[in-house]
């Protein structure tokens, strides 16, 4: 097993980050495996470099450690996305020789005109407005992005948590973006390239993600790499009003938990709890934890933390 935790340094780590990256060293260290850190920066104008040191000294403190990442190496470097787009430019080009990508100039407000069928808010099919394109037809002096055309089948997996999985991305996707118009690389790229060329195995992550993994699959065929993944996606945190925890809301980061008295075993222990991973209510370390945890009980509903965490995190004893 090859797995990572990919954290994106736009802010302190909180609850919801610590319950992807525990259930995946979890998962990597009952397997015996390789855990890989990656730092996901591509998103430049909201990442910091002081939040990337936080989240490595913040995991350290909880007890969850790597094998290989940004502060001790491997053979996989570098670990940080923002030194490997080298990569994503040449993992582009190759996609350009197979002529699978084109330029396209449409504005967001053409985006949401043509908007269908969106999962979530998130998503909308593409139409296809600028594939096939003629030169004489683009806009001069606007920079385009660079969308990926997709092939007309479906790509199917099953998830270890969500079970059976399928999408035709030519009929629920569209075309997507692989490099934005103002030339920064898309998620959808930089991820498919670095789990390919790390041969990750195993990827754990928050189940927002579950409708990305056929691109993800899709491009990493095209890309050539061939190592097969096995996906589990988990549910999210949510707060008492049912809104998915962010980094802006108080009270939930790490460092706010400490700082309020709650120790690391509580947090460990109040999570696993909560996801029905542990059946009694007390702290303890990660690895005391690591025998008894029982994957196959992770639920698909999405969990609903305390309005007020860190007095019930200091019952666990």
């Amino acid at each position: 097993m090859r797995s990572r935790f990919a954290p994106s340094p736009t802010g302190y780590l909180h609850l919801g980050n610590v319950w992807t990256a525990l259930l995946c060293w979890l998962q990597t260290r009952q397997a015996e495996g390789t855990l890989i850190l990656r730092i996901e920066d591509i998103d430049e104008q909201r990442s910091k470099s002081v939040f990337a040191e936080a989240f490595m000294a913040d995991m350290r403190r909880l007890g969850l450690d790597w094998d290989e990442g940004p502060d001790m190496g491997g053979s996989y470097g570098p670990y940080v996305q923002s030194k490997r787009y080298f990569m994503y430019e040449e993992a582009l080009n190759r996609l350009k020789r197979d002529g699978l990508i084109y330029p396209c100039y449409c504005n967001r407000a053409r985006l949401q005109r043509i908007s269908s069928a969106p999962h979530e808010g998130e998503y909308h099919v593409y139409d296809g407005h600028c594939y096939g394109l003629s030169e004489e037809s683009r806009p001069e002096g606007k920079s385009p992005s660079l969308r990926l055309h997709v092939p007309d089948e479906l790509i199917t997996y099953t998830d270890s948590v969500y079970g059976a999985q399928s999408e035709d991305l030519s009929k629920e996707c569209g075309d997507f973006i692989v490099r934005r118009a103002d030339g920064l690389y898309a998620y959808q790229l930089a991820v498919s390239v670095d789990d390919g060329a790390m041969d990750i195995t195993h990827v754990l992550r928050g189940r927002d993600l579950l409708e990305s993994t056929e691109r993800q699959i899709l491009l990493r065929r095209l890309l050539g790499y061939e190592n097969p993944i096995t996906y589990t996606h988990v549910p999210l945190l949510k707060d008492s009003e049912g809104r998915r925890l962010s980094k802006r809301q108080k009270g939930l980061t790490l460092r706010e938990l400490w700082d309020d008295g709650v120790e690391s075993g509580q947090i460990i222990g109040y999570l696993l709890y909560c996801g029905g991973l542990i059946k009694e209510r007390r702290a303890c370390t990660a690895r005391e934890f690591l025998q008894l945890v029982d994957f196959t009980q992770i639920g698909r509903e999405d969990l609903i933390i305390d309005h007020s965490p860190a007095e019930v995190m200091k019952t666990f004893i």
